[in-house]
């Protein structure tokens, strides 16, 4: 039931996931549910880049040194954690967003329908046992150094992608009353 798997959705980190690989179709299954998230004007602004092998750490290497080369005081502890996250990954995903050329929606309208396809990536690896997360460190804006980004293409994270051995834990969320406004 598609209430229990909102439920169950949840950010399970590098720092947990296995050696197990995801295979390649699987990742396609994945990228295929985000393309039925909600468009406005059918812009469809998502944009993926799979990182996988090599790749991952070259991403991890280009992370460190951008980190250090921004940072006054760069972190021994981030700069280690921005290396190794990305091989701990079976898969990363860069998230993208294509600006519609003629602006004719508001780029907010566009940055949340790349959102929802995250969420719909992100509700199929909970179905499919694989553990993800978002990161959206500062350093995105850097990325049209390290891959080619489209004119109007700016990456907005990553997924990271990963199985897991450990059991997840259960979260609570305040009540639905906390939050809503009833008006009649």
């Amino acid at each position: 039931m598609i209430f229990e798997l909102v439920k169950n959705r949840r950010s399970v980190f590098p720092a947990q996931y296995n050696d197990k690989p995801i295979a390649k179709a699987d990742i396609e299954k994945i990228l295929e549910a985000a393309t039925w998230a909600p468009t406005h004007k059918k812009t469809e602004p998502w944009r993926f880049k799979v990182l996988q092998g090599e790749a991952k750490t070259k991403l991890g290497l280009f992370l460190s040194l951008k980190y250090m080369d921004n940072e006054p005081k760069p972190k021994e502890f981030k700069v280690k954690k921005l290396m190794e996250n990305p091989k701990k990954a079976g898969a990363i995903i860069a998230i993208c967003m294509q600006r519609d050329p003629l602006e004719s929606i508001p780029e907010w309208e566009e940055i949340a329908s790349v959102a929802m396809a995250v969420q719909n990536m992100w509700l199929c690896c909970t179905q499919m046992g694989i553990g993800c997360y978002w990161s959206s460190p500062s350093l995105i804006k850097y990325m049209d150094d390290f891959f080619a980004l489209a004119k109007g293409e700016k990456c907005l994270g990553f997924f990271y992608m990963g199985y897991y051995d450990d059991k997840i834990p259960a979260v609570s969320r305040s009540a639905i009353e906390e939050k809503v406004v009833w008006l009649e």
